[in-house]
């Protein structure tokens, strides 16, 4: 029996850029959402405090080493980093990936993932009674220039001995398969790129929250589909006006219980070929959002294992190429999405995948 591959998502976002500086004002990183946290009720698990590393930078590459270090011993085959590019060259949040490409080091996998989605602050505004959306950042499709300039600007990180691959193609990650206009022309454009300089054709992984497009355009175009099941745990539980009621009540309403949760996340459609399940540590997202955060209470590092444990054990039947595991997330700390050590639990969520990994029945 082969061992899966977990495939752990990386937020880049834990260094000042000057987009940040002017939206959310002078040094703000990811730890600044993470140090006003807020408990809204008395068991309620915040703020949350990272030990090990502490308040990091990611431009310290003794922070990129240690990193890689602690998902090594996870289990953890590679990173795959949120890639911001919003057209005409417009990029964000790339020195730390740049770094790792430009030094060499550390030796430890990654692949990208296009976060290609809007940029936007939400603020309630007291005047009107309704929530306000500002657009800080507009995700473009500009076409076929556009996506070779895209191609050759991550060419050197594609051609890194580094990137990971899936049966010798090098994985792309989607966020939001179909905002983009013409996929199948993205696609054709850049595995004709790909082998003019030497690489094999992509392997298109794409994000999907509704299992009911499973089988659909665009992801049946795709090489393989990320099935994360995250929102199941809420269903039943939200709806369109949740986010303003939770303006005008002093807890969040949005609380699901994590070993309640777990149960949500499992599908038989795991087993299928191609199809690659998600496993979640941990999510409270009260930090970025307040009181119309959801959160998921009362999450252990028991309890990850054996979420991870059976997520494993639905697909240890798979091909070895098809045992793809993504887990959300390494370091989405203002998410409370995170494997990294914190002051209460230490390395117990590393330990805890490892075990999974380890203990996975034959």
């Amino acid at each position: 029996m082969s061992k899966p591959k977990i495939i752990a998502f990386y937020l880049p976002q834990f260094h000042p850029v000057k987009e940040n500086d002017e939206w959310w004002g002078e040094g703000f990183t990811e730890w600044t959402n993470v140090g006003k946290a807020k408990k809204y009720y008395s068991k309620h698990y915040q703020p949350r405090i990272p030990a090990d590393l502490g308040y990091y930078d990611l431009r310290i590459k003794e922070v990129r080493f240690k990193q890689a270090e602690m998902a090594r011993e996870a289990g953890v085959e590679a990173f795959c980093y949120w890639h911001y590019w919003f057209g005409n060259g417009d990029q964000l949040l790339e020195k730390p990936l740049e770094m790792v490409v430009e030094h060499g080091e550390p030796d430890f996998p990654f692949c990208l993932g296009w976060a290609n989605h809007d940029w936007s602050k939400k603020d309630w505004n007291v005047d009107e009674n309704r929530l306000s959306t500002t657009l800080l950042k507009k995700q473009l499709y500009p076409g076929i220039d556009d996506y070779k300039d895209h191609f050759y600007a991550m060419l050197p990180t594609f051609k890194d001995h580094r990137y990971f691959k899936v049966d010798g193609r090098p994985l792309f990650y989607i966020y939001d398969l179909p905002a983009i206009p013409d996929f199948s022309e993205f696609k054709a454009v850049w595995d004709s790129l790909a082998q003019e300089n030497g690489l094999s054709a992509f392997y298109f992984v794409a994000n999907l929250t509704d299992s009911s497009k499973l089988h659909t355009k665009p992801y049946s175009d795709c090489d393989g589909v990320n099935l994360n099941l995250k929102n199941n745990a809420f269903l039943g539980n939200y709806n369109r006006y949740m986010r303003w009621i939770s303006y005008f009540v002093p807890v969040p309403l949005n609380v699901v219980s994590y070993k309640k949760a777990m149960k949500s996340w499992l599908s038989d459609l795991f087993k299928e070929k191609k199809v690659y399940p998600t496993i979640i540590p941990n999510w409270d997202h009260s930090p970025r959002v307040g009181k119309a955060g959801t959160i998921i209470h009362n999450s252990t590092p028991a309890l990850f294992e054996q979420h991870t444990s059976q997520v494993l054990n639905l697909i240890k039947e798979k091909s070895p190429s098809d045992q793809l595991v993504f887990l959300k997330s390494w370091n989405e700390w203002a998410e409370g999405n995170y494997m990294e050590p914190d002051l209460k639990f230490g390395k117990g969520y590393i330990i805890a995948l490892r075990n999974a990994i380890k203990n996975l029945k034959k």
